[in-house]
């Protein structure tokens, strides 16, 4: 049996750019937060573990996205979204040997200015996150951080949004 969703949205000033942000599902969220997503704990990769090694890991956890972070700083340096990497690994371009540097996206750090989600960010912010909001490009998931960014905590994903909405009453 199909859910319908009711189409009533919260309109608000967007914390992220000067126009209104329109949430699709902003009367099923009544005030809740990434925290209530209850996103699994962060898988965090080297980049000069193998790609086997993210692979493995993945599946055991069924994770479709796994940070990078530096070995020695924790710093968060990217990710490798399974999908993407599997891919590569069906053309040819990487191995399963290789280092998952070589198949990682890389966050841009210079003259971009990123959105930090916590567990304590409203759900109405994470979905206008994950509608492009703030860099007028859609984003299928979120690291999940600290307030200082020092520590990963999590990633929620566009589908566990989802999600959430189909098991809350209206």
């Amino acid at each position: 049996m199909a859910q319908t969703i009711k189409a009533t949205a919260h309109v608000g000033p967007s914390p992220l750019s000067d126009r209104p942000f329109v949430s699709k599902w902003s009367s099923r969220y009544r005030g809740a937060t990434v925290q209530d997503l209850e996103p699994p704990a962060a898988l965090s990769l080297n980049p000069s573990d193998p790609i086997s090694l993210a692979l493995l890991a993945a599946f055991e956890r069924d994770y479709t996205h796994l940070t990078v972070v530096d070995a020695e700083t924790r710093a968060l340096l990217g990710y490798i979204a399974i999908p993407a990497l599997q891919a590569q690994l069906d053309a040819g371009r990487v191995r399963p040997e290789d280092p998952v540097s070589k198949a990682m996206a890389r966050f841009e750090r210079r003259g971009k200015k990123y959105r930090v989600i916590t567990l304590a960010t409203p759900l109405e912010e994470l979905e206008e996150f994950f509608e492009g909001g703030d860099a007028g490009q859609k984003q299928e998931f979120a690291v999940v951080t600290d307030e200082d960014r020092r520590f990963v905590l999590g990633v929620a994903t566009r589908s566990d949004l989802e999600e959430f909405v189909k098991r809350r009453p209206a």
